[in-house]
């Protein structure tokens, strides 16, 4: 009877758990933006009748339900705590790594031959159309090897590198990986968040000049200027601990000369950065304004030279070490832009032609690189 009246008592808790989170539920309302996970959050699916027999509806409510249910956030943090009291040292696919890094997880089960497939037959498509320059840059999971938890299993970018510079050839690929590694005891990957900084994406500058035989712009890294010290990015977000924030830097030589960026064909602006986002949770948008599906820059380098950068976000810290070296450079993400690619390509070519350089993160790369004609 004892064991009964145990288990009527564990039942009646978790009914009265299940009915207060329905109702407040029922009149916090839904959220359309979240600014800790700094994404849109899913909202209730519409009910039709192929949606429900294939699934969808289904599918797509169990993503509302765990994007809208009240106190989510402090549930996140809780779940997090309790984690890490159990001594896990992964958490919502973020490892917890050393010298107080944490590094986004990607396992190899997650990337299959056949996708790799995918993405290098367009991207050699490209190659072979535009005379093309890749540059792929690894995830921290590849360069801060020594900051992993034991054993700590991640995709082996550095093989798929490989891969890709023994298909495109030696003239078309950008050895960012090693640069990084020699570099890796640097500040070259924030500790909140999945980009690399402005630090790194200097030596990413520094491996692309040397690619081309050019000559580097002299930035002087002991001389960047601090923007903010509280940066919390993306993985933070993910794993909600509560930790220091990591400074985000830009280079000064970068705004020594005039520039003229338009965003997506309408809003014009005279610099690469964006001090409002400074005052958001996505302090990364300070570098070209956040994600747009087109930008275009006027340098005040008049040297007749064009560059064309397909691109992820990995690149907004980068392009604005670029411009010492063409007078104008337009930027697309292929995530946000609608379009046919080659046609716009092929509609803002000059005469004299121009350079087109690949710009992703590895992981992006095999998620999201696409070429259209």
């Amino acid at each position: 009877m004892e064991e009964k009246s145990n288990a009527y008592f564990t039942a009646a808790v978790i009914a009265a758990i299940l009915l207060i989170f329905t109702v407040a539920d029922l009149f916090h309302g839904d959220r359309i933006y979240s600014e800790t996970e700094n994404r849109l959050l899913a909202t209730r699916p519409s009910v039709t009748r192929k949606a429900v027999f294939s699934g969808k509806f289904a599918e797509d409510y169990e993503a509302y339900v765990t994007d809208q249910f009240a106190g989510r956030d402090k549930w996140i943090a809780i779940k997090t705590q309790s984690d890490i009291a159990l001594q896990k040292k992964e958490i919502n696919g973020v490892y917890l790594g050393e010298d107080d890094y944490l590094i986004e997880q990607h396992l190899p089960e997650d990337y299959s031959d056949l996708q790799e497939a995918k993405r290098t037959a367009l991207l050699q498509k490209l190659v072979d159309q535009w005379d093309a320059l890749v540059m792929l840059v690894p995830t921290a999971d590849n360069v801060l090897t020594d900051k992993l938890p034991k054993y700590a299993p991640y995709y082996d970018q550095e093989a798929l590198l490989e891969r890709i510079a023994a298909q495109v050839g030696g003239d078309h690929f950008v050895d960012t990986l090693g640069m990084l590694r020699l570099h890796a005891n640097e500040d070259i990957y924030y500790r909140n968040d999945h980009h690399w900084t402005s630090l790194g994406a200097y030596y990413g500058y520094l491996a692309w000049a040397e690619s081309r035989g050019e000559e580097p712009y002299s930035y002087r890294t002991n001389a960047m200027t601090t923007v903010s010290e509280d940066f919390l990015g993306t993985l933070q977000s993910r794993t909600n601990l509560d930790r220091k924030g990591d400074t985000i830097q830009y280079f000064r030589g970068t705004v020594k000369r005039p520039v003229t960026v338009t965003y997506d064909f309408d809003r014009v602006t005279d610099t690469f950065y964006e001090e409002a986002y400074l005052e958001t949770k996505n302090q990364y948008g300070f570098f070209l304004d956040d994600n747009h599906a087109f930008v275009q820059i006027d340098t005040s380098y008049h040297n007749g030279k064009t560059l064309f950068v397909i691109k992820d976000s990995y690149a907004n810290t980068m392009i604005p070490l670029l411009t010492p070296h063409y007078e104008r450079i337009y930027a697309v993400d292929l995530r946000y832009y609608n379009g046919k690619l080659s046609t716009l390509m092929k509609q803002v070519e000059p005469e004299n032609g121009m350079d087109v350089l690949v710009l992703y993160n590895c992981i992006h790369f095999l998620e999201d690189f696409s070429y259209t004609e």
